[in-house]
């Protein structure tokens, strides 16, 4: 029966993101999280990011630093709710949100690598111009609430950003999530499990020896909070997003994405919105697809927002910052990666 297919395709999705994608990237990604909002100063957090900070200042710190995180679209919602839950604004927040798995430097390099120099460098201007847009978009539309959010958190001074004995522990954290991909780009995935439990072990042996048995309750509470919040609805969304895969003749959309009009860049990005791809299994894909006939812009509109967002990753984040959030990020990145898919295929690649 045709629904039981539609059935075990959402099941196979979920076979393959549990087994790819929870133990490497999303254990990690939830106990940076809580460590964030456990160790981290929030007064400090408040003080560069926050709402009443400069805004050009934020931005670019936070889109600096999200360019070194590979992550993909639903491990970087915890790391982003931690921060904005640690006090930072909502646009320096949204910006480590899109930046660290659209533009992050692993996929950077291995798109250089396959697609090329000119697409890799479109994609590293566009995403940041995008993040910018984001942030400034999103901080402006919610300014009042933000506002209400300084009032609340608002400090003199910032302290001491983290202790010296915590930023080891956090390094730690981060090595281990990104260490995986880092390290392994070849061979099976059994060798990115060594090297995670690996980086687990020395987190646990190094919390032990340094931290209060109540700070380390403490962090496994706001890590399983993010737990709680997010990973039910991941998993609902990989399911979905099986069920639309076999439901969707790849042939039609081979035949809606070439050339460089409006409407194949918009198809694209809502495409690329949906699909959730893993960091850098965007570049391969895309390669494909030009290959067969896609259009420049769009496959760049699809490049950006294909392991920046997914729709796991949308229903995360309306779950964790709101729907009204959530939908006006939503929309702008619709428009944004529309916009690129279409300026770039008619003034860039033409």
């Amino acid at each position: 029966m045709f629904v039981l297919e539609l059935f075990y395709a959402g099941l196979e999705a979920l076979k393959e993101y549990i087994a790819l994608h929870v133990v490497t990237c999303l254990i990690p990604a939830f106990l940076l999280a809580g460590a964030m909002v456990t160790f981290i100063s929030k007064e400090t957090i408040i003080h560069y990011l926050g709402a009443a900070a400069h805004k050009l200042k934020s931005f670019a710190l936070a889109s600096g630093g999200s360019f070194f995180v590979a992550a993909c679209s639903c491990t970087v919602i915890p790391v982003s709710g931690g921060l904005y839950y640690g006090g930072a604004g909502i646009g320096p927040a949204f910006i480590v949100l899109w930046v660290a798995p659209a533009t992050n430097i692993l996929a950077i390099v291995y798109t250089g690598a396959i697609l090329g120099s000119e697409m890799v460098i479109l994609r590293i201007i566009s995403a940041l111009a995008m993040a910018f847009v984001v942030g400034w978009v999103m901080s402006l539309i919610f300014r009042r609430e933000e506002s209400q959010r300084m009032k609340i958190n608002l400090s003199p001074k910032p302290k001491k950003i983290v202790a010296g004995k915590d930023f080891i522990l956090l390094l730690i954290v981060v090595a281990t999530l990104l260490a995986p991909n880092y390290l392994v780009q070849k061979g099976p995935y059994l060798y990115k499990v060594y090297v995670w439990a690996v980086g687990m072990a020395i987190i646990c042996i190094y919390a032990l020896k340094t931290k209060p048995l109540e700070d380390i309750r403490q962090w496994m509470r706001e890590s399983w909070w993010f737990v709680r919040i997010i990973f039910p609805l991941l998993l609902a969304g990989v399911f979905i997003v099986g069920v639309i895969g076999k439901l969707l003749p790849q042939q039609w959309v081979e035949n809606w994405l070439g050339g460089a009009g409006v409407f194949p860049s918009f198809l694209a990005t809502v495409i690329g919105q949906i699909m959730y791809m893993a960091t850098m299994t965007e570049a391969p894909f895309i390669h494909k697809m030009l290959n067969l006939g896609m259009g420049k812009g769009p496959a760049l509109a699809l490049l950006l927002t294909g392991p920046g967002m997914s729709l796991p990753n949308i229903l995360a984040i309306i779950k964790v910052f709101g729907f009204k959030r959530g939908l006006v990020y939503v929309l702008l990145i619709t428009i944004l990666g529309t916009f690129v898919g279409w300026f770039t295929g008619n003034f860039i690649f033409s």
